[in-house]
């Protein structure tokens, strides 16, 4: 297998679509996740959606958590979902949705989500009323749902960005674990398997193609941290980038955010809401 590193040259000579216009034409992000206990995800996605220079930001969390979450995140719509006792998703009134989706350039699924059957039924009725051609990435719990789940990934094929970590790539592949030494060939097999970018642990793949990010360390693996990765990637998307070439950008300012942060905090200890300031210089890096 041939594995490009990504390096400044290489995105020197890829650059990103120009981040011009109004808010409109700079791309919209639609967030859609946030039980009532963890909102905080789809706060970190969607500031760094902004940040890497989407420019419309619309998010839909658990009811009970809209109304923290909107003076949280003024620079967000923020839309209310039906919930149940313990305020996770229930999934059942995605169509509340539909115009926002309508708008949306690029739509991420899964940040603070925290149960498997509502993330299920969530992704099933996004379904009917996602536009065609629409990029979708999902994380965390709707990553962890989608093997069971044969007709959302026949309707995702070839638009869906996936960003699992170890634990989900072993359930995508449905094995029992990943050993580091085996996550990229698992991630060009998770592509394969699902017609979707994927990007983890420094490692981006359309399933033909491999990239690996030459920046980044240990200092990542915090709480949080995978929300700023996804929510940079939807607002790459939503900017006009194709699903690798967002992925591919994504993951090295993820890496260079942390990289930059290593000489005021340290390799450990920073917070993944401190990375997100560092995507803007990254992104023109």
């Amino acid at each position: 297998m041939t594995v490009t590193p990504i390096t400044p040259a290489l995105l020197r000579e890829w650059p990103l679509p120009e981040a011009t216009g109004s808010k409109y034409g700079r791309g919209q992000v639609l967030v859609v996740g946030g039980a009532r206990a963890t909102p905080g995800a789809v706060l970190l996605a969607g500031e760094s959606a902004l940040r890497v220079g989407a420019g419309r930001l619309t998010v839909a969390v658990a009811a009970s958590a809209v109304g923290p979450l909107a003076v949280a995140l003024p620079e967000a719509g923020v839309r209310g979902l039906a919930e149940d006792d313990g305020g996770d998703v229930l999934g059942t009134d995605a169509a509340v949705l539909g115009r926002d989706l309508e708008r949306a350039d690029a739509v991420l699924v899964g940040p603070g989500l925290g149960e498997p059957d509502g993330t299920a039924a969530l992704l099933e009725a996004l379904l009917p009323v996602l536009p065609d051609g629409v990029p979708v990435l999902l994380d965390a719990f709707a990553l962890g749902v989608l093997p069971g789940l044969p007709a959302v990934r026949a309707a995702l094929a070839g638009r869906l960005v996936l960003t699992p970590n170890s634990a989900e790539l072993a359930r995508l592949l449905d094995v029992e674990d990943v050993a580091d030494d085996d996550a990229t060939a698992a991630a060009v097999a998770v592509a394969e398997r699902y017609g979707a970018v994927v990007t983890g642990h420094g490692t981006v793949t359309d399933g033909t193609r491999t990239w690996e990010a030459t920046t980044g360390h240990t200092g990542l693996g915090t709480s949080g941290s995978g929300d700023v990765l996804a929510g940079a990637l939807a607002g790459l998307l939503a900017r006009g980038a194709d699903q690798v070439q967002a992925a591919v950008w994504a993951t090295h300012l993820h890496a260079s955010a942390g990289d930059s942060l290593t000489a005021s905090v340290g390799k450990v200890g920073f917070l993944a809401r401190e990375l997100i300031p560092g995507c803007p210089a990254c992104c023109t890096s």
